[in-house]
């Protein structure tokens, strides 16, 4: 369809300021109670008046919430091409959108997205047959709050237990199902959280969780510990076996999964959300011990496959980019293993499908991909579409061929399938989107960050863009948990692409992109690198006229949202706006809040040393604010029902950036009711809150849609 919208600059661009200053000044925001509430850290007093805005339930923080959404949606609905914005959207979302497919028993199953839906549907087919609708997500509930949050399927797939989030929670039910004729079995098991479903025949599954909080309570992250069951079919809930976990071995995350000849239950143990134990259970032996393997949490393992009772095990001990090696269960300590794929300069992952191994190395953060017979000889590197990423070279082992997907920021995602045997790819699904490729390029830069280390950036933009400081532009980044941010295409991102706006991803440390030793630069007493990097980034933007400081936007969510807090707080003057989402935002006492205790790897706690708390206190988004300054144009995103990155914290600094900003930009938060920490979020949602981030971003910027 032909595009009728143009974004232009204004002319006059400081009258166009003016006028928005006019209507910045006229915001009325609720006036937010303060408590007298005070924290005493190793003799230094903190005090903490918006703390009863933790309780989200309470009725005087549901009318807050109410209060502060009136004013928000007052602001965003002056805009006057807010609804044009999210009519544009609308329409490049609405085309088909497809999974890579995957075989359970004697059907192929799918997702597929007819455009609009709320949320993607689960088919199935038999040999190339018509598909039929196995599971339609879209009426689970009758307001579309209610997702599918996963689903796994016996060995012989004759059996399915599908996962439902209600609101966007983290807790989860399960559904069994006879996948023959969809008929229920048994009860439904609820109260389950950061857990899938392991199959052990079609007898019973392992699953874990928690024991879940009273209502309405929050306080919970100390005290909560992961628990390894055991359902068998046809039993109440209340009768399932504790596995592993609870008082005997407390852990705040424990996995488990069976190995595909289910010879073996695997499980992985945690107290952080980086590194953990593994163990491992010869289920072929009944009454076999459940034996360690490794016993410390200070590196990632896991066995990726076995044969017979020779194991594969992903490690990164003794390895910071990771490696593959191989030992026997009977003996299956680190001193025994042997290095199969040994450790390289550049960071791998590995899957496994049709008797092969699949090794995706990240070399700037960008994939190669290379195939491994199971004896660990090279056989050959897959010639990909291009530079970025690939997905996926997952199938069982009987598989001759797998899918694979691959993206970039200008490549829209691409669904391939792969023969085993030859090497060879074909194109299985290609994108819909109304997207041309050819007139917008994606570059890659090194710059330097504070202290002299080089960080990758990827900038996108259409080509022919003239450099001349005025380009709207997004910085995006997250900078933590070993996460690595590569490339991938955005729909969203074409309304500001293809109106000569420019997007950049910065690799900061904190991230996986180099491995361990990357991620460790960016935890605890070194965080403050990561919001080095992402000031680096923005001023290198500015120095090569990419934008100015004021075009420049910078995003983030969950410990993105940090990054963003954190930022706007120590350069204010450097942004023009500052879209923190789901943030962590109050260091001090984000370890109390549900999940955030498995955050402390990274963080660290203000209860560590006073040298912690010093450093924590010092950064922390939420008491970095400072009375009387101007920050940038801020629209705070969060959901009512984040029980991860708990909308206490977003609640907590908007309620202190209204009361400390003096500045004529607006300081605004969106607050989406009968939402989470992101997933599960209907296409309506997501649409609706994308169109109301660029609206505000270039209303604020003095931009015209036209």
């Amino acid at each position: 369809m032909k595009q009728t919208c143009i974004l232009i600059l204004l002319s006059a661009v400081v009258a166009s300021s003016s006028a928005q200053v006019t209507k910045s000044k006229m915001i009325s925001y609720p006036k937010t109670k303060k408590a007298n509430t005070t924290d005493k850290y190793f003799g230094t007093e903190v005090p903490d008046p918006y703390r009863w805005l933790e309780n989200d339930t309470a009725a005087d923080t549901k009318a807050w919430v109410k209060e502060e959404n009136k004013v928000t949606q007052d602001y965003l609905s002056k805009i006057a091409y807010r609804e044009a914005i999210r009519k544009r959207l609308e329409e490049l979302w609405n085309y088909e959108k497809y999974s890579a497919p995957f075989k359970e028993g004697k059907y192929t199953y799918f997702y597929k997205n007819t455009g609009l839906q709320s949320q993607s549907v689960l088919y199935r087919q038999i040999d190339g047959g018509e598909p039929e609708v196995f599971l339609d997500p879209n009426k689970f509930s009758a307001d579309g709050t209610t997702s599918l949050a996963g689903i796994d399927f016996s060995k012989d797939g004759s059996l399915a237990a599908y996962r439902i989030s209600e609101g966007g929670s983290d807790w989860s039910k399960a559904i069994i199902l006879n996948t023959s004729d969809k008929s229920v079995v048994g009860d439904t098991l609820v109260d389950i959280k950061f857990s899938g479903i392991a199959w052990k025949g079609n007898k019973g599954f392992y699953y874990s969780s928690y024991d879940k909080p009273k209502t309405g309570s929050q306080l919970s992250g100390m005290t909560q510990y992961h628990k390894l069951y055991y359902h068998k079919l046809g039993t109440p809930q209340s009768e399932d076996k504790l596995i592993f976990g609870g008082q005997k071995t407390p852990r705040r995350y424990i996995g488990a999964y069976l190995t595909e000849d289910e010879r073996f239950l695997v499980i992985t143990a945690a107290t952080s959300t980086t590194g953990n134990e593994l163990y491992l259970q010869d289920l072929s032996t009944p009454g076999s011990p459940i034996v360690t393997v490794v016993d410390n949490f200070e590196n990632e393992n896991s066995i990726i496959d076995n044969q017979g009772s020779k194991l594969y095990i992903f490690t990164n001990l003794h390895a910071p980019n990771n490696k593959v090696v191989t030992v026997d269960a009977s003996n299956p300590k680190p001193e025994n293993w042997k290095d199969l794929i040994p450790e390289t300069q550049n960071v791998l992952s590995v899957s496994t499908g049709g008797g092969k191994l699949f090794a995706n190395y990240l070399k700037d953060a960008t994939s190669t991909i290379q195939q491994y017979g199971m004896d660990g000889k090279l056989e050959r590197t897959i010639k990909l579409p291009g530079i970025g990423t690939a997905a996926g070279f997952g199938a069982k082992k009987q598989e001759k061929d797998l899918y694979y997907s691959f993206t970039s920021y200008v490549y829209p995602s691409t669904i391939f399938k792969y023969d085993i045997a030859s090497g060879k790819s074909e194109v299985y699904k290609k994108s819909g989107v109304k997207f041309n490729p050819g007139l917008y390029e994606s570059k890659q830069v090194f710059y330097p960050s504070k202290d002299g280390t080089k960080i990758p950036m990827i900038i996108t933009y259409k080509k022919g863009t003239k450099l001349d400081g005025k380009n709207p532009t997004v910085l995006y980044g997250y900078g933590g948990f070993s996460i690595s941010l590569t490339p991938a295409f955005s729909t969203s991102n074409i309304v500001l692409l293809e109106h000569g706006g420019i997007y950049a991803v910065a690799n900061m440390r904190g991230g996986g992109e180099y491995g361990e030793k990357w991620h460790i630069a960016g935890t605890k007493m070194q965080k403050q690198n990561v919001f080095d990097d992402f000031i680096a980034a923005a001023e290198y933007l500015i120095a090569n006229k990419y934008t100015s400081k004021d075009y420049l936007a910078i995003s983030g969510g969950s410990n993105g949202g940090l990054l963003v807090g954190a930022a706007m707080t120590q350069r204010p003057e450097l942004f023009k706006v500052a879209f923190p989402a789901v943030g962590v935002l109050d260091m001090l006492r984000y370890n109390k809040f549900t999940a955030g205790a498995g955050w402390a790897y990274d963080y660290g706690t203000a209860e560590d040393s006073k040298e912690m708390f010093q450093y924590l206190h010092n950064y922390s988004p939420y008491h970095a604010l400072k009375p009387g300054v101007s920050y940038p144009a801020t629209l705070i995103t969060t959901g009512d029902h984040d029980d991860r990155v708990v909308p206490a914290h977003s609640f907590k600094f908007a309620a202190r950036l209204q009361e400390y900003h003096k500045g004529e930009a607006p300081a605004l938060i969106r607050i989406e009711t009968k939402a989470g920490h992101g997933a599960g979020k209907s296409t309506a949602q997501v649409i609706a809150e994308q169109a109301d981030k660029w609206a505000f971003m270039f209303y604020v910027m003095g931009l015209e849609w036209k």
